[in-house]
């Protein structure tokens, strides 16, 4: 079994596996405006005050792991809704 096999099997119950970051921000561009998002989410960030796109949003996100766990972590409340 290779590596990429075991990382599926290991989660299972995780609500995110499978879900793309872009996904899971286009959805949530369609729900909100970027401001409600970084007020939403409480953080203050760039990515969602100047200039936001999905495109600018992912490159923060990707390079910055505190504030992608937030935006998913955002993100699955709003499935629990």
């Amino acid at each position: 079994m290779n590596k990429k096999d075991t990382s599926a099997q290991e989660q299972p119950n995780n609500p995110l596996h499978g879900v793309k970051l872009v996904d899971i921000l286009e959805q949530l561009a369609q729900k909100y405006t970027w401001e409600e998002l970084a007020n939403k989410i409480n953080i203050n960030i760039n990515c969602f005050k100047s200039d936001p796109s999905v495109k600018s949003s992912l490159k923060f996100l990707r390079r910055t792991p505190w504030a992608r766990e937030k935006v998913e972590q955002f993100y699955l409340k709003t499935l629990q809704k």
